[in-house]
């Protein structure tokens, strides 16, 4: 499956569009992460636990999404775009969502 942020594949042509696909994921935090991420705020540096989660959730979200692109009898998809947000009281949880446009490719 070829992912791509571009509306196009370059010297490919599309020759059908499948429709808009999605993928959501959602996790809460976790109080170790957040003693780690404080510490790690308080003495400098990148917080490796957070990183490694949203990695992880991105990774889902782009899973699900070829899934549902794969469903539709697609073999790529295009114009790909990436939503970041945290919801839930006091912020306890974190969504990544991914979409694009599923695509035969030639």
């Amino acid at each position: 499956m070829i992912v791509s942020t571009t509306p196009t594949i370059q010297n490919r042509t599309i020759t059908a569009y499948k429709g808009i696909v999605c993928g959501e994921v959602i996790i809460g935090a976790h109080i170790g992460k957040d003693i780690l991420a404080s510490f790690t705020n308080i003495v400098g540096g990148r917080s490796d636990s957070y990183e490694r989660t949203i990695r992880e959730t991105r990774d889902g979200a782009l899973d699900e999404m070829m899934r549902d692109a794969e469903r539709l009898g697609a073999n790529a998809i295009v114009g790909v775009k990436f939503d970041y947000q945290v919801i839930g009281q006091s912020g306890s949880m974190m969504m990544v969502a991914v979409s694009g446009t599923a695509v035969t490719l030639d």
